[in-house]
């Protein structure tokens, strides 16, 4: 047995096995120039990890294959090696919650068939894919090089997300705190990610109608998802007036000389200042108001 060592099939690749491998790198349990890509079981057997290839699941010996007829569950080499490293303890569960909704149940999910094509969506999956050899009948080597070279950048894209959630986690606190003033405005100080917070914070019942947080060097007014599924809705839409209309336009329809721009969905607006920003929900409150 090679320690930190992984085994996996030669070649064309999928996104499953190339995230698997990711996965082990990032969370430093193999070591890159121990990847052995090969079908032969003389040389898998001598892997501390293999994914994808061997016929057997079984984490207490580090196998980790979805394609024999004995295993008849949902997931593919990517979502078997995230479930072990949470099992093991290795990630925590609200991080292991965080990846799979993300992207390890559409990796399993396209690698397992279940997952159909949709036109014009691109996908993590379709991503990988891209990058095997044009050329069935490329090299051996040319595979492997392919193979690496999807793996590096599966690698640093996992790490970001892994990154993310910390972050997110670190700005729950003040999440946490704007939302206990209540009422229908949220307004943030500094621009920071919200909604994941928000919701699992009991966002789902709170009343917020809209929020005014820093958006570059300007302001928004955003309105509030009515479910974390519904992220491109919101409660209360901007005036329909405002739609799709900038600066001078927008300044004269609202009479905010801060007035940037409203996007024709209606979801969110830009403002010059803070102070303008407030003046723009007052303005959707009392046209609100006005209406009932």
């Amino acid at each position: 047995m090679i320690s930190r060592s992984l085994g996996t099939h030669d070649g064309s690749f999928h996104a499953d096995e190339v995230s698997a491998c990711a996965l082990l790198l990032l969370f430093n349990l193999i070591d890159r120039d121990k990847i052995h890509r090969n079908r032969d079981p003389a040389v898998l057997e001598q892997c501390e990890f293999v994914c994808d290839v061997g016929g057997v699941y079984d984490p207490a010996s580090k196998r980790f294959d979805h394609h024999q007829l004995e295993y008849t569950g949902p997931l593919a080499s990517a979502g078997m090696i995230w479930k072990y490293l949470r099992d093991e303890g290795i990630v925590e569960p609200g991080l292991y919650e965080f990846l799979n909704s993300r992207i390890i149940l559409g990796v399993d999910a396209h690698d397992n068939g279940i997952q159909l094509q949709e036109e014009g969506v691109c996908t993590f999956s379709h991503i990988i894919a891209n990058y095997v050899p044009l050329s069935h009948a490329a090299s051996r080597e040319a595979f492997d090089e392919a193979f690496f070279t999807a793996l590096d950048f599966a690698r640093g894209y996992f790490d970001r997300l892994v990154k993310r959630y910390h972050f997110i986690g670190a700005c729950r606190g003040k999440v946490e705190e704007v939302m206990a003033k209540g009422g229908e405005l949220l307004v943030f100080d500094e621009s920071i990610p919200w909604q994941d917070s928000f919701f699992e914070l009991g966002g789902e019942t709170h009343p917020a109608l809209f929020l005014v947080m820093p958006a570059g060097e300007h302001w928004k007014l955003r309105g509030i998802p009515p479910h974390p599924s519904r992220m491109m809705e919101v409660r209360l839409p901007l005036p329909e007036a405002w739609a799709g209309y900038r600066d001078e336009v927008l300044q004269k329809i609202t009479g905010i000389p801060g007035a940037i721009f409203c996007h024709k969905g209606q979801f969110i607006s830009i403002w010059e200042t803070k102070e303008d920003a407030l003046k723009a929900f007052d303005l959707v409150k009392r046209e609100t108001e006005g209406k009932k």
